[in-house]
């Protein structure tokens, strides 16, 4: 059993793990972007149009979309997507072809995809309490943007990228081998799915 499990936090350390993990999740949330930045130019001509995620009033991208939040920065948000997720992708590719970027640009990285990650669950409150609608694709940008974010600081812990004190590193590293980081994660998630079940209960399989 010890013999696997030290096999298991090997695999969960290797490059092909974390940079593949992060090209798929980072994958992911480009396609949810392109669909949002596809529908927002749907919105822009007819602010009343039926979007394919229209279920009920819960379930709705047009209700999300219509609104200033969906557009902070005077365009749709969704094309911040458009524009971070190739960077991301272009290091996980880079980095499971054996490329190794500096230290200080994968820090600089994981700055701004830690700001990226601050905004997505800022419009995920948004959200949740005061537009009092989910949109699906939007759900889907949230989740992956988080798991991009967990592979990203999964690397610069295991590579002491971050430069953060030595003792602090090192207790860092030791609860990746331990795998505290992918319960946390998965406690983190499964947090998110009862809040929305419990803010809106019936409502979200509702007509």
């Amino acid at each position: 059993m010890s013999d696997i499990l030290e096999r298991l936090h090997g695999f969960r350390q290797s490059d092909g793990w974390i940079f593949g993990y992060m090209l798929f999740s980072s994958l992911v949330s480009l396609t949810a972007s392109l669909v949002l930045s596809i529908d927002a130019v749907e919105l822009a001509r007819d602010a009343n149009a039926a979007l394919s995620c229209n279920i009920n009033q819960v379930i709705s991208c047009g209700k999300v979309g219509v609104t200033w939040q969906a557009n902070l920065l005077g365009f749709p948000n969704a094309f911040l997507g458009l524009i971070a997720e190739p960077v991301v992708i272009t290091i996980a590719v880079a980095s499971l072809g054996k490329v190794r970027f500096p230290r200080g640009f994968m820090f600089a990285a994981h700055v701004v995809y830690t700001i990226g990650l601050g905004f997505a669950y800022w419009l995920f409150y948004q959200s949740m309490f005061h537009i009092n609608a989910l949109c699906p694709w939007c759900l889907l940008v949230t989740l992956s943007t988080t798991l991009v974010f967990t592979s990203l600081t999964h690397v610069n812990i295991r590579d002491n990228n971050l430069f953060l004190p030595e003792r602090v590193n090192r207790a860092l590293q030791s609860g990746l081998r331990m795998g505290i980081d992918a319960l946390v994660i998965t406690l983190w998630l499964v947090f998110l799915v009862v809040a929305v079940m419990l803010k809106y209960g019936p409502a979200l399989w509702g007509a």
